[in-house]
């Protein structure tokens, strides 16, 4: 059983279409709260933070033999970090610049525990989005679904946002919130040990 420090319903609808065994804790970490200097440590030191908060709540018996995991994304365009848009107008705005650009999501994800709690793992997976060159029509459409302001980024790639989208150079479920690949190559190893 894995635990998922993360109130993302992308997070674990992927879990669960991957047929991995988890449970939901959301973590409660401020999240304005912490700084870096890259986007890249950023989002693995939220994820970190988010497991962190999640294990010193249940600890012993409490905790899943496959550990905690947290994850955290942002998308950076033209050297900008893009969390979850503040309202439709920021939404509108920055799809406004992404159309017809591309962007890189950081998706940093911590594994912590295993058999006895002790391990961490710690890594960020990055994923080029291309994005297709929408007018302010699309775009006012798509804000006006609310969907953009539940995202990273500013787009579901698993829904609406997904037709916004021209191409994906890496790994496409780190778009919607966690690599499946990374998160294999973890629990494999984990039984392997």
């Amino acid at each position: 059983m894995l635990l998922l420090a993360s109130a993302s319903p992308a997070r674990r609808r992927l879990l669960e279409q991957a047929g991995i065994p988890h449970r939901v804790e959301v973590s409660g970490v401020d999240e304005e709260a912490i700084t870096a200097e890259t986007p890249e440590l950023l989002v693995q030191q939220l994820a970190r933070a988010k497991a962190r908060a999640v294990a010193r709540r249940l600890q012993g018996p409490d905790l899943p033999c496959q550990g905690v995991l947290g994850c955290d994304s942002v998308l950076v365009f033209e050297g900008e970090i893009f969390g979850k848009p503040r309202d439709a107008s920021e939404a509108t705005a920055r799809w406004r610049r992404m159309a017809g650009g591309s962007g890189l999501l950081h998706t940093g994800h911590a594994l912590l525990g295993g058999a006895e709690g002790q391990q961490e793992r710690l890594e960020v997976v990055t994923t080029r989005v291309v994005f297709a060159a929408v007018g302010t029509a699309e775009i006012e459409r798509y804000v006006a679904s609310g969907e953009p302001l539940q995202c990273a980024g500013g787009f579901a790639l698993e829904g609406r946002g997904g037709l916004l989208v021209e191409r994906i150079e890496g790994c496409v479920s780190n778009v919607i919130g966690l690599s499946l690949p990374l998160l294999r190559r973890w629990l494999c190893a984990e039984t392997a040990d």
